[in-house]
């Protein structure tokens, strides 16, 4: 054995002896746990990895939703007999036959004022010009593809009821030229004014 060996071997032993003898002695091994440092260790929480970058997943493709198709239902037509039959009758077609024209035809206005019509003008009532009654009437009148009046009503008063009572009247009786849809003629209206007025 190599003499350094030895010497290190006898002075751990004489340690240890040394360190023996103070434990076994009570006030020595006191001052000894009292000196002894305390060790304080810093415990860091485990790293935390960063998450792994997931694959994207693919949603499930939809799947076609097909297209509800609605069929009118009808009714099962049931013979009844004769004697048990409603009265009722079914609802009329509608008119295969021409009305009007289509809208698009321009309507051309029904005429009152042409010299070969000789439509007079109203008279003016006596008492009216006695009492100095003045004023316009305007007249809305319905005219009808024979070229007369089938209603006329006033559509502004002159304030005074003698005379839209007098114009009313005349209008009554004049001639038309009727309103015409294309070439066919139709019923429409034309407003009328009528003044009355006192010259002097």
């Amino acid at each position: 054995m190599r003499p350094d060996r030895a010497g290190l071997g006898i002075t751990l032993a004489l340690h240890a002896l040394v360190v023996l003898g103070l434990l076994s002695y009570e006030p020595a091994r006191k001052a000894l746990l009292a000196a002894a440092p305390i060790m304080v260790e810093l415990i860091q929480p485990p790293k935390a990895e960063p998450p792994k970058p997931q694959r994207a997943t693919e949603l499930p493709k939809p799947r076609p939703v097909a297209k509800a198709v609605e069929h009118p239902i009808e009714a099962p037509l049931i013979a009844a007999p004769a004697e048990a039959q409603s009265p009722v009758a079914a609802p009329p077609a509608a008119p295969i036959a021409a009305g009007p024209p289509a809208p698009s035809t321009p309507l051309t206005q029904p005429i009152f004022n042409a010299d070969y019509l000789d439509n007079p003008a109203p008279a003016y009532p006596a008492l009216s010009r006695r009492l100095g009654e003045q004023g316009r009437v305007l007249l809305r009148v319905l005219v009808n593809v024979r070229g007369t009046s089938d209603e006329v009503q006033v559509q502004t008063s002159s304030g005074h009821t003698r005379l839209d009572e007098a114009a009313r009247d005349t209008v009554r009786r004049w001639r038309f030229v009727p309103a015409r849809r294309g070439a066919e003629p139709v019923s429409a209206w034309v407003l009328i004014p009528i003044s009355f007025r006192l010259e002097g």
